[in-house]
């Protein structure tokens, strides 16, 4: 495989996030200029995390994904861990900034993370 990201669509979206233990994504546009910068950080990231899911979405070519995600502003960064969304942060966090996030993902106790939306789940 030539490249260490993925691109998501509305039909890869769910299918990605749900069969891999994590999944980053990170929502882009062409003309965005923080995302443009952001985007040799995450592939960095991709490449020094072979083990993790490093996905991509278009904001322009995926509008409807992006809208059914409330991507506000862009780049967003999100974190999905066992299926579970774990983090989202709109704006483009340094490489030191990225390793930190990822090894916290990392320790996350799920099973505690999904008593938690059990919780909240059953409470709403």
């Amino acid at each position: 495989m030539s490249t260490s990201t993925i691109d998501l669509t509305g039909e890869t979206f769910s299918p990605t996030v749900e069969s891999n233990d994590i999944v980053l994504v990170d929502w882009w546009a062409s003309w965005c200029g923080p995302c443009r910068a952001f985007a040799p950080v995450f592939d960095a990231a991709a490449t020094k995390y072979p083990d993790l899911v490093f996905a991509k979405v278009d904001t322009e070519a995926q509008q409807g994904l992006a809208a059914a995600a409330s991507i506000r502003s862009i780049p967003t960064l999100m974190v999905f861990r066992e299926g579970v969304l774990v983090f989202s942060q709109a704006g483009a966090l340094p490489a030191h900034a990225l390793d930190d996030l990822i090894t916290q993902v990392q320790a996350l106790d799920m099973a505690k993370v999904h008593a938690e939306v059990a919780s909240q789940s059953s409470a709403g």
